[in-house]
């Protein structure tokens, strides 16, 4: 007869249970909902008038092209599409495009480009600790997290006012250790719309060299505000300022392909051979997390901005989704005055003046679905579904 002679090791059975992530359960919800009526500004894409997401035109055309060109399916290596990041370079970088010491690389979407810099950043410095203004993008504080580094969290947002708590950030940011990061969103803030302005950037960067911290400036949105350079205006300050500085990049919105999972990470150092040995570290630490990232969409991306003529329609067709953010802010900041804030803000969200309660008993009673804290995609909506919004919300705002 056999008897155990030890305790029993731990198993996948002895896994703690995850809280799910809050967006990812809103968009099962609103699935599961079967009225008709109901409108869905929790998930983060860009909808036309008629509330479809479509595939660009120039995109459809690029994609044809690799269709019709493509001859093989090998592999690219950890570097992915290396044409595809240099033609990024002017787009992103401006006037630095041609500064040898800024290196960059395919990552599966923004969120692989912020994992692979916080995983650089965690190698260099592990004591670390990441500056982080709240309410900010919910995955940022999990990728902190997962890579090990520590997190100091500081006012970045007066929801009621729908104001920048300016004083609170650079306080929060002149009083940071030398060798923290300072995570900062490069436009279009997600989840509130809130953007420094110019001079607030400058003020920032002030601060950021000042202390001696290492920016990381997640843009994942250009040419979503105000337009494609001059959402870039923080990130080109910085690179004017600072000697290193991290970049995660996403072309997932401004091309529209958002399931592909577009994007790239830049990293700049104080020396050519400097940025050769991060980028070895971040070349090793791609091909530990996914080996090579996907190729299809940054390949059609790579087509566009490579041909001046389908770069020029890119432009067009960017702007056309510019302007209807641009409108629909306008449109809900007129219907009511404590809606006029976001009419100043930019981007595709902003954060209703609502209780969670308000926001439950809009999904209960209206099929507006939302996150808890009021943050709404703001064309989330088609065109005909914008009033009945506005009237919804200015109704529970009265209640």
């Amino acid at each position: 007869m056999l008897t155990q002679t030890h305790a029993k090791a731990k198993g996948l059975a002895d896994l703690p249970p995850v809280v799910n992530d809050s967006l990812l359960s809103l968009i099962a919800l609103c699935d599961a909902d079967p009225r008709p009526e109901k409108i869905d500004v929790g998930v983060g894409v860009f909808r036309d008038d008629a509330g479809n997401t479509p595939i660009l035109k120039v995109m459809k055309e690029a994609e044809q092209r690799l269709v019709d060109t493509q001859v093989t399916k090998a592999y690219l290596g950890s570097a992915g599409d290396k044409r595809f990041a240099e033609l990024l370079r002017p787009v992103l970088l401006g006037h630095h495009a041609g500064d040898d010491r800024i290196a960059g690389l395919q990552t599966p979407g923004g969120c692989g480009a912020l994992r692979l810099g916080f995983e650089l950043i965690a190698t260099a410095n592990p004591q670390a600790r990441v500056l982080v203004g709240t309410p900010t993008w919910p995955n940022h504080p999990p990728i902190i997290q997962a890579v090990g580094l520590g997190r100091i969290d500081y006012p970045y947002y007066e929801r009621g006012q729908g104001a920048i708590r300016f004083e609170d950030m650079i306080a929060a940011l002149r009083d940071a250790e030398p060798g923290n990061v300072a995570l900062l969103h490069g436009c279009c803030h997600n989840p509130t719309g809130a953007d420094l302005s110019e001079d607030q950037w400058r003020e920032v960067v002030e601060a950021v060299v000042d202390r001696g911290l290492m920016p990381l400036i997640d843009i994942a949105y250009q040419g979503f505000g105000r337009g494609l350079d001059e959402d870039a205006f923080g990130v080109r300050l910085m690179l004017d300022a600072c000697d290193e500085v991290v970049i995660a990049q996403s072309c997932d919105k401004n091309f529209s392909v958002y399931r592909d999972r577009v994007g790239s990470l830049f990293v700049k150092t104080g020396s050519v051979d400097a940025t050769r040995t991060a980028m070895a570290h971040v070349y090793q630490r791609a091909r530990e997390m996914w080996s090579m990232p996907p190729d299809h969409g940054a390949a059609a991306v790579h087509i566009i901005l490579e041909d001046p003529e389908l770069r020029a329609r890119w432009l067009v067709e960017l702007t056309a989704m510019r302007d209807r953010i641009n409108a629909v802010r306008q449109r809900i900041a007129a219907a009511d005055p404590r809606l006029a804030f976001i009419g100043r803000q930019f981007g595709m969200f902003s954060m209703l003046p609502l209780s969670k309660e308000q926001v439950l008993k809009l999904r209960q009673d209206e099929a507006i679905y939302m996150a808890d804290s009021g943050r709404f995609n703001v064309v989330g909506l088609s065109d005909g579904q914008i009033d009945r919004f506005i009237a919804a919300v200015v109704g529970a705002m009265d209640d």
